[in-house]
């Protein structure tokens, strides 16, 4: 027997639409059939995996692809729990082509079986993001209060925000709504810009789905069970607590989540004051983690999320209980660490109302705060004014020797707010439509060179970028296709660049793996072995390598797109040779490879940091190569 994956293709410009259904075998999922749909429409594809709505904790990941506006290049992004609610519509994929005249709501409803309900209405934006609790939180009350009554159920709602239409890396939003109650867990497609793609190019300012439809999901987990007995003599729901144990609570480090567990371990390896903790003593670096960190952002964290159990899911069912909350504060490692010790902010009241205000605009939080960061650094060395950021005379208070826990990271937020409020009215100098690349660069020819050279991002064909992955670690500056998620190796060891370049083109793999059946890559010690297995066992005899072998295709065609650029930035060089530095210091590592690298380096910064690109370069490619 057929089984197909059913695409709602959405013209929104007209409101016209299709279905089309293409065979599994040929295509698995939101990832290789968004490629290939990408590359035809070159819309924005939101879809499902094969499992979603099973019994398979983890399974119901919502997959955002298409061209990214701020990354140039395909792009995929993933939102927690989601697609748990769009399984009811009875599609694997919405593709929205086309453009709106003006600001829309995109309904989709499909009640009982019956044919797809669907509308485009126009919504006056501006007024509804400028009301109630602001931004992506008023367009949501906006939207559900406009629409629920329609639905037997809670459905689910994706909305944009102001950084949609002033950056190119505006995020998705979407809370889960429980009994009619809109949660203060909101979980975003952050990175890639599509919340971005779908307002600017598309004219979509929210999408609201939900349905009673019911397929034919896998739910046998007496099967499931034998499955996991089989391979690793534990049941399902055993084998996942153990995977999830670092996201729900370790107690090696009593703390949970990759908030608390980084925090805990990070140590002298932790990024402070935009990255310039790299050119510190261990010694400092470590006072800043003991004093700064785990006596008191840890420490709040941890008294007030971690000690009384306030955690829950992103709307699944799941034993990982990820979203570590303080009331309406959802406390992740990354955007907390860009817009916390990266802009100098120590205490979780400051970076909650910094983290708060950039999530209102619906910025990509992580991107937000390298931003911030950057400008602040800017500001102390006196290579920026603010009045030419458009913000109020005040310098950010970086002075590590004298640092008020408590006012100055309240202050330097404050500081923070103003620059996000700068970028969404393109106040004086801060215009990034076009992306920090090109304004860092206009700024470095008509001003200093020195404000590129403080800027650490990574460069995507002319003028695409992205803020790393919070780790002191090559991986995060990678020349992969797809930067800023874990589609490179980000552990932190010394391997020689050529290997690092191939360890990062079989991460990509087994990322896809995940991505291509919407599993949330938390459960990753299982699924990424048991996902191949389980199409075998699911759709017949070969399924298993056609599987891994679609992976392998998506990968290099992925891939054959790669316009990496390299590192524009001098602290990226002094990023790759500290670790290096680092790890011969403070870590002891005897490693010939490690010693020619940092003598390289010692020699000639720039020369060098060519060749470690370009080796890293090499390995990526003889991996992922297309035969």
């Amino acid at each position: 027997m057929n089984i197909y994956l059913k695409t709602l293709i959405v013209d929104s410009s007209t409101g016209f639409y299709k279905i089309n259904r293409y065979k599994v075998g040929d295509y698995f999922g939101p990832v290789d059939l968004g490629l290939h749909l990408a590359k035809k429409y070159d819309g924005l594809n939101i879809g499902t995996g094969l499992l979603a709505g099973s019994i398979f904790p983890g399974s119901n990941r919502l997959i955002f692809t298409g061209y990214s506006p701020g990354w140039s290049n395909f792009y995929i992004s993933t939102m927690g729990g989601a697609g748990l609610i769009f399984n009811n519509l009875g599609i694997d994929m919405l593709t929205i082509t086309g453009s709106t005249s003006t600001p829309s709501v995109l309904y989709l409803n499909r009640i009982h079986g019956e044919e797809i309900q669907l509308k485009i209405e126009p919504i006056d934006i501006h007024t509804v993001w400028k009301s109630g609790r602001m931004g992506v939180y008023s367009l949501t009350d906006h939207v559900y209060q406009m629409y629920a009554k329609e639905y037997d159920n809670d459905p689910r709602i994706l909305v944009t925000g102001p950084a949609a239409l002033a950056t190119g890396h505006g995020a998705v939003a979407s809370m889960p709504i429980k009994k009619g109650k809109v949660s203060f867990v909101d979980t975003w497609a952050g990175r890639g810009g599509f919340g971005s793609k779908m307002m600017q190019e598309h004219g979509i300012a929210a999408i609201i789905y939900g349905g009673t439809f019911i397929d034919d999901d896998f739910r046998d987990r007496n099967v499931a069970d034998q499955w996991f007995v089989d391979k690793y003599n534990k049941k399902l729901a055993a084998k996942d607590i153990e995977a999830t144990a670092k996201y729900r609570f370790e107690p090696n480090f009593n703390t949970g989540g990759t908030f608390g567990v980084n925090y805990a371990t990070l140590g002298g390896k932790m990024l402070s004051f935009n990255y310039k903790s790299i050119y510190m003593t261990e010694e400092q670096r470590l006072t800043i983690h003991e004093k700064f960190i785990k006596n008191h952002y840890l420490k709040q964290f941890n008294e007030e999320t971690i000690i009384p159990k306030k955690q829950t899911t992103c709307g699944e069912p799941c034993v990982a209980v990820c979203k570590k909350m303080n009331k309406e504060f959802k406390k992740d490692y990354e955007p907390y660490q860009t817009m916390g010790p990266l802009s100098g902010i120590f205490d979780q009241r400051a970076a909650e109302l910094l983290n708060h205000h950039a999530d209102m605009y619906g910025f990509d939080g992580i991107a937000a705060g390298g931003v911030i960061a950057w400008l602040m650094e800017c500001l102390v060395d006196g290579l920026l004014t603010p009045e030419e950021l458009g913000i109020s005379n005040n310098i950010p208070k970086w002075d590590i020797e004298d640092f008020d826990l408590v006012n100055d990271s309240m202050h330097n937020a404050k500081i923070g707010m103003e620059i996000l409020d700068s970028i969404i009215e393109k106040r004086g100098l801060l215009d990034i439509t076009a992306g920090v690349r090109k304004l860092s660069r206009k700024l470095a020819k008509e001003k200093d060179r020195a404000i590129l050279d403080k800027l650490v991002c990574i460069g995507f064909a002319r003028t695409g970028w992205m803020i790393p992955n919070q780790y002191w670690t090559p991986g995060v500056l990678s020349p992969m296709a797809i930067m800023g998620k874990y589609f490179m190796h980000y552990a932190d060891e010394f391997v020689s660049p050529r290997e690092l370049g191939r360890k990062n083109g079989i991460r990509l793999k087994k990322e896809l793996i995940l991505d291509n059946m919407g599993m949330c890559r938390f459960h990753r010690q299982w699924a990424e072995e048991m996902i191949p297995e389980v199409m075998e066992s699911l759709f017949g005899p070969g399924m298993q390598k056609r599987y891994l072998d679609s992976i392998s295709r998506a990968a290099a065609r992925i891939n054959s797109r790669n316009s990496s650029v390299f590192w524009e930035s001098e602290r990226n060089f002094d990023f790759i040779y500290t670790f290096l530095k680092r790890k011969k210091e403070i870590d002891k590592i005897e490693d010939p490879e490690l010693d020619k690298w940092i003598n390289a380096f010692e020699t000639n910064k720039r020369e060098a940091a060519l060749n470690f690109w370009y080796e890293i370069h090499k390995g990526i490619q003889e991996t992922l190569a297309d035969y």
